[in-house]
């Protein structure tokens, strides 16, 4: 995935949080009006931080911030197309489910199944504090159900078995520990 030249700068990077580091599980706060001026200078170190890696989403709370934000780039035709969503909260939820294989930038090289609601409607504000909604179907979907639950606490391990997740949680760990 190539990064957009808007992100290519000298923007100093957050480092990711990886599982199963505390802050991961905690719930985060939700964006008031005096965080204006703090929620503008992370957006752009969000977006680099998450090109960089490379990914497709990324929560503040992955980065060690307990805010309800996040910002997703599906690069689409490898086009930028940055969404920031700032308080999102799931609003309606289709009955009919997806499953489609998720990985996660705190849990670096480890993938999973995960079945969700096939589409899904956000609320939340943009960047500028305008409230919008969105309707969203497959990947787009998928993406924004995973960042909404960092903003929860929930990682997707926390969405399939438990024998799975264990498998998954060991050899994260092992190569965690190969790399120190």
């Amino acid at each position: 995935m190539s990064k957009p030249p808007i992100f290519t700068s000298d923007i100093p990077l957050f480092p990711i949080l990886i599982a199963p580091h505390a802050r991961l599980k905690a719930k985060a706060r939700a964006v008031a009006k005096g965080d204006d001026d703090d929620v503008r200078a992370i957006i752009p170190r969000m977006f680099a931080t998450m090109y960089t890696a490379p990914g497709i989403g990324l929560a503040a709370p992955q980065v060690d911030l307990g805010l309800r934000l996040l910002v997703i780039d599906l690069m689409p035709h490898d086009k930028p197309a940055p969404i920031v969503m700032i308080n999102p909260e799931i609003v309606a939820a289709s009955p009919e489910l997806a499953t489609r294989e998720e990985g996660c930038l705190s849990l670096p090289g480890m993938y999973a199944d995960v079945t969700r609601p096939a589409r899904v409607k956000v609320r939340y504000l943009d960047e500028s504090g305008a409230r919008r909604e969105m309707e969203t179907s497959e990947l787009l979907s998928a993406c924004v159900q995973h960042e909404i639950d960092h903003l929860d606490g929930v990682l997707f391990v926390d969405r399939i078995s438990i024998l799975k997740r264990n498998m998954i949680m060991r050899k994260l760990a092992k190569e965690q520990k190969l790399k120190k």
